[in-house]
Parts: structure tokens; C-alpha cells; sequence
């Protein structure tokens, strides 16, 4: 008799001990892509298209860019807001592509193929930027839809390495090894890029700024050559015959999310981090405009803000990681998020006019920065099932960049209803408590044991 084989999902294949070789190439990944979000998205992209929208509208003052409309696609859109429409509009297109990409790289025999292809395409589309001028707006709208949406897929490629690259009990040191070498990238071509700009003349900035942006690209691309060349690729966790990776990537996208009510404690872990990095992806967004519109910070104090932060969030990582051995990650993440709302009620107390005390509330805020984030990919890769690690950091990186609105959304109302920055900034804190609370309710041990995997020494 004949067994069918259409549809026939093979076991787990099992994936050999890594090689410090390996863990080196997968750190340098978050070296290279760190310029795209350092030097494009928090520095140089928002201000520099804003421009250019002001450009196409043909108006010259703020005033009269409020009132002017652009119709890209027949749609009346603000030239002052293009910009955040742009990002929008990349952030809904993540939400649908990052879970599709992971269950594609869960199917894959080709998992380096699938980072090469992201970050190559992410990092054209950025060093497309170098031939943006005058009024070409749709054009730079489009590339960074390209590149934002790239960046976010290639993220979860690089991401489903990390089970694969260390036991439990190492993966707290490897996820904060990863997001210091990432913040030590990122840093370093910021200040490179800044050094530029600060040289900058009236008829050459512009052109300094194109080739900014530019230079996250060629950095992007040109350390991505580091991991292509240093890891390996794990065999697919599940093979589909009769089909192929990209339908049988659909298919099982379709059982993950109807099997995730298996998985309630993985759920709820991502649900307690999309409440708590919410507030965390809200503190560094309004920072600046706290700083500036409250506190009255010059811009030099701010963009050195954002440097002590860079730098300061890679010695965040390793301490935290260091503090995880001895304690465990659950506990240091909680820990972490007590840290969150003292750094939130710190800056209510700030002085205005005062650049010495917002100084050093960066450097706290860096410190807390990088080891809460990195702690957060380690304890999460630990309550995936097997073979699932695609998919599910699919879900995380939407969680991790595709629904921080609730923040905004609660600063914004804040300010509205009071006029006031110091309770607007302050009602941050409410996702923190929440995050906390919700994680301490995590019985972690269990999940982990849940999820078909086996919990660390010390959580």
C-alpha cells in the first residue's frame, strides 16, 4: 500500500551544537542593521522628507504647510505629516508580511538566503536615498516603506537563529551580546554622521544629509557580509511534501494562529511585552519633543542625548545580562521595568532650561534601554515551541514595532486635556505597572515547560 505524502509534515530535525564563529556572525547582524535605525529613522529621515514634502506642496513657511495639501494617490495629505503617514503606512504593511516571513523561514533549507534578501533590498532602498531631492516625495515615501519593511522582516530572520545558537542557559548572554554590538554599530555611525553634519554650509547640507542616510545602507550591506559568511543554516523544521515552502509557509501560518490557544502562556507574555515596550518605544519618541518643547533644550543637547543614550544602552546590555546569570531573566526584566517608571518619574521632576540633569537621565534611561529589550528576546525564544521560532518572533517583532500606539495615543490625550507636559509624560508610567504586573503573573517555569522546552537553571 501506498502512503500519501502530499501534506505530510516531517518531524523537527535537530540542529547541532553552535560554534562561537557562528555567534560572532549572528552578533555582527545587529551591528549592521543598527545604522538604519539610528542614523535614518531617529536622526535624519523625519526632518530631511518633511522638507522635501514642503518642497512638492511649494510652501515656505509652517503656517502655510498646514493649510497646503499633497495628493499622492489622490489623497489629501499634509506635508508636515507626510512623514508619519509614511511610517504608518510601513509599520500596517509589517503587520501583514512579518508573520508570513516567519513561517516561510520556518519551511526553509535557505535561512541565510532569506537574511541576504531582506537586508540587501532594505539596504538599496536606503542607499537609494542619496538621489533624493527637490521634490521627489513619492519617491522617498516609497523607499522607506521598502527599507522599514525589509529592515522588520530581516529581523525575524535573524531573530529564529537564537535558539538554535544557545542552550537556555546562555541565551540571556547571547541576545545581550547581540543588542550591545547593535547599539555599539549604531552609535558609531551616528557619530560619524554627525561629525559630517555639524561641518555641514548652507548650500551642503543636504547633500551631507543624502549621503547619511546613504551610509546606513553601505554599512548595512557591507556587515551583513559577516554573518552570511559565518553561519549556518539549520536544517527546516518542518517539511511539507508535495508543496512548496513558500505554500506550505501559509498553510502552516494558518495552524500557528489557530494553535496559539495551545500556547496561553506564550500569548500572555506577549501581550504583557506589547503593554511594556509600548511605554518604552514611547519615552524614546517623545523624548526629544519633551525636551525641546518643555524643557527648552537646545538641539545640541539633545543629539548628544541621543549618543550618551546609543552608548550608554550598550553597557546596559551586558550589565543586565551579566545581572541575568546570577538572578535570572524574568526577575531582571521586572526589575527593569521598576527602573522604566523611576526614569519616567525622574523626568517630571526635571528642571527647565537645564541640560545636566536631562543628560543623566539618559544615561540611565540607556542602561535600562538595552538590557530590558535584550532580556525580552531571550525570555521569549524560551516559550516557543520548537520548530516555531520563525513564525512566533514574527508575532514579536510586531509586538516589538507594530502596535506602539497605545503610548502616543495616552501622551497625546494627556497633553490635550491638560496642556500640561509633566502629566502627559508621567502617564507613561501606567504601562509599566501594567507590564509589570502582567509578567509577574507569568508563571514562567511552567510556560517554558509548556512549550515543549527546557527552563534555565535560574529564572
Amino acid at each position: 500500500m501506498t502512503v500519501p505524502t502530499t501534506g505530510f509534515e516531517a518531524p523537527p530535525a535537530e540542529v547541532g551544537p553552535s560554534t562561537r564563529r557562528e555567534r560572532v556572525g549572528w552578533y555582527f547582524y545587529d551591528w549592521a542593521n543598527s545604522g538604519f535605525a539610528t542614523t535614518v529613522i531617529a536622526v535624519f529621515l523625519a526632518p530631511y522628507l518633511t522638507e522635501i514634502a514642503k518642497d512638492a506642496a511649494n510652501c515656505a513657511t509652517d503656517a502655510a504647510c498646514g493649510v497646503a495639501r499633497l495628493y499622492p494617490l489622490g489623497i489629501p495629505v499634509s506635508p508636515l505629516s507626510y512623514y508619519s503617514y509614511t511610517l504608518s503606512l510601513s509599520v500596517i504593511l509589517q503587520v501583514l508580511v512579518l508573520p508570513i516571513t516567519g513561517a516561510f523561514t520556518d519551511r526553509s533549507r535557505h535561512r541565510r538566503v532569506l537574511l541576504a534578501l531582506f537586508a540587501y533590498i532594505g539596504a538599496a532602498a536606503t542607499i537609494g536615498f542619496l538621489f533624493l531631492s527637490g521634490d521627489r516625495y513619492l519617491f522617498g515615501g516609497g523607499l522607506f516603506v521598502l527599507a522599514n519593511v525589509a529592515f522588520g522582516a530581516s529581523i525575524v530572520v535573524y531573530n529564529s537563529f537564537l535558539p538554535q545558537l544557545s542552550g537556555p542557559d546562555q541565551r540571556d548572554s547571547v541576545s545581550s551580546i547581540g543588542w550591545a554590538f547593535g547599539y555599539i554599530g549604531g552609535g558609531l555611525l551616528l557619530v560619524i554622521n554627525l561629525v559630517a553634519y555639524t561641518t555641514a554650509t548652507d548650500e551642503t547640507t543636504g547633500l551631507i544629509v543624502r549621503w547619511s542616510l546613504a551610509s546606513a545602507g553601505i554599512w548595512w550591506a557591507l556587515f551583513t557580509t559577516l554573518p552570511l559568511a559565518l553561519l549556518r543554516d539549520p536544517p527546516p523544521q518542518h517539511v511539507v511534501r508535495g508543496g512548496s515552502a513558500l505554500t506550505g509557509g501559509f498553510r502552516q501560518l494558518g495552524q500557528t494562529l489557530k494553535g496559539l490557544k495551545a500556547y496561553p502562556l506564550t500569548l500572555f507574555f506577549l501581550i504583557a511585552f506589547l503593554v511594556y515596550n509600548d511605554g518604552i518605544q514611547t519615552v524614546i519618541g517623545v523624548a526629544g519633543q519633551y525636551a525641546s518643547d518643555y524643557l527648552k533644550l537646545e538641539d545640541t543637547t539633545r543629539i548628544v542625548t541621543i549618543l550618551i543614550v546609543q552608548f550608554t544602552a550598550f553597557g546596559g546590555a551586558l550589565l543586565l545580562g551579566f545581572i541575568a546569570k546570577k538572578v535570572g531573566a524574568w526577575k531582571t526584566v521586572l526589575a527593569s521595568l521598576v527602573l522604566w517608571t523611576l526614569v519616567v518619574i525622574a523626568a517630571y521632576f526635571l528642571p527647565v532650561g537645564e541640560a545636566t540633569p536631562f543628560l543623566i537621565l539618559g544615561v540611565a534611561l540607556g542602561i535600562v534601554l538595552g538590557g530590558s529589550q535584550a532580556l525580552s528576546r531571550s525570555l521569549f525564544s524560551q516559550l516557543i515551541p520548537k520548530g516555531k521560532e520563525g513564525e512566533y518572533f514574527g508575532f514579536y517583532e510586531i509586538s516589538d514595532k507594530g502596535t506602539s500606539w497605545m503610548g502616543p495615543l495616552v501622551f497625546g490625550l494627556s497633553l490635550q486635556m491638560t496642556g500640561n507636559y509633566q502629566i502627559a509624560i508621567v502617564s507613561i508610567v501606567l504601562f509599566f505597572v501594567i507590564g509589570f504586573v502582567s509578567l509577574l503573573a507569568i508563571p514562567m517555569r511552567r510556560a517554558i515547560i509548556a512549550a515543549g522546552n527546557t527552563p534555565p537553571r535560574i529564572l
